[in-house]
């Protein structure tokens, strides 16, 4: 047995429209995994709001600032009293974040002593039909971060990153081992999958993320109905050879997973990725292309 073997436990939950009911029943959860034996948490992204960024007029945006608030602040001070009772390093969802004049969806993490380590803001922001996120979020600011805590190096991306290989890469050389990804992904009513299936895509370019990289990929997904939403779950985490480990099911429940963090360095050295690497002949891909 591996001395860095990690068990990660994802928080798979339904919201409601009350954000103190979403708290409470995160809070029961995150206590759940740990006493499953999970050591790092993780929350789906906005867990204590339902998922409003759906609507896309001025009076729903208008009506939804009520759901903004600091960060540090209230919902983060619950999070760490709950981290440390329950003795496990917290990557908490999401939350709306107002941080002067700007809003933010920002993903705090929570030492097991209840220490806040830092937070991370959504990098890329979708605007899809039904996924009207730049009607309330501005870009994230903080640039990407990996946070060193005594159970690994974890990174944190929120949900629409996820698309995007540059940032898993740029995670890895900041020497993340393993990457959490909170996320409120569905289909919507009347929308059809014309592209193929939406839920196989999204954890395929997570599981390529995992072995371009050499680390864990996991991501928190919510469940259940919210007016044209249909949140579909399936949270999973994926080992630095693309293995997924564990998958949830379309239900409310906590997901377990021990990873071993050795494999991923064993992976790195074995395959050589990064020492061949070019970066010289990479320009391209920094190129504002639209």
């Amino acid at each position: 047995m591996s001395s860095r073997e990690v068990t990660i436990g994802l928080v798979q939950m339904s919201m409601v429209q009350d954000p103190e009911a979403n708290i409470r029943k995160a809070v029961g959860m995150i206590a759940e995994a740990a006493s499953k034996g999970a050591q790092v948490v993780c929350l789906p992204e906005l867990f204590s709001t339902p998922y409003f960024p759906q609507y896309n007029t001025d009076e729903v945006r208008k009506r939804e600032t009520v759901y903004n608030e600091t960060v540090p602040g209230p919902t983060t001070d619950t999070l760490a009293r709950a981290a440390r009772q329950a003795g496990v390093i917290v990557v908490g969802g999401s939350i709306y974040e107002r941080a002067g004049s700007k809003l933010f969806n920002t993903a705090p993490v929570l030492g097991a002593d209840g220490s806040m380590m830092g937070s991370y803001r959504k990098t890329h922001i979708p605007h899809d039909e039904d996924f009207y996120e730049q009607s309330y979020f501005d870009q994230g600011d903080t640039g990407f971060r990996v946070f060193p805590t005594p159970r690994g190096r974890i990174g944190t991306m929120i949900c629409y990153d996820q698309w995007y290989p540059e940032a898993a890469r740029c995670n890895a050389l900041m020497g993340a081992e393993m990457v959490l990804y909170p996320t409120a992904i569905g289909t919507a009513k009347g929308i059809e999958q014309t592209e193929g299936d939406w839920q196989q895509a999204w954890e395929n370019v997570m599981r390529g993320h995992a072995i371009a990289n050499g680390m864990v990929v996991a991501a928190c997904n919510r469940v259940g109905t919210e007016d044209q939403m249909e949140f579909w779950g399936g949270s999973f985490v994926i080992d630095a050879f693309g293995k997924t480990l564990a998958r949830g099911s379309y239900r409310e429940e906590t997901v377990l997973a021990t990873v071993d963090l050795e494999h991923g360095e064993n992976v790195r050295k074995g395959w050589r990725f990064f020492p061949n690497r070019r970066p010289e002949c990479y320009g391209e891909i920094v190129k504002n292309i639209r």
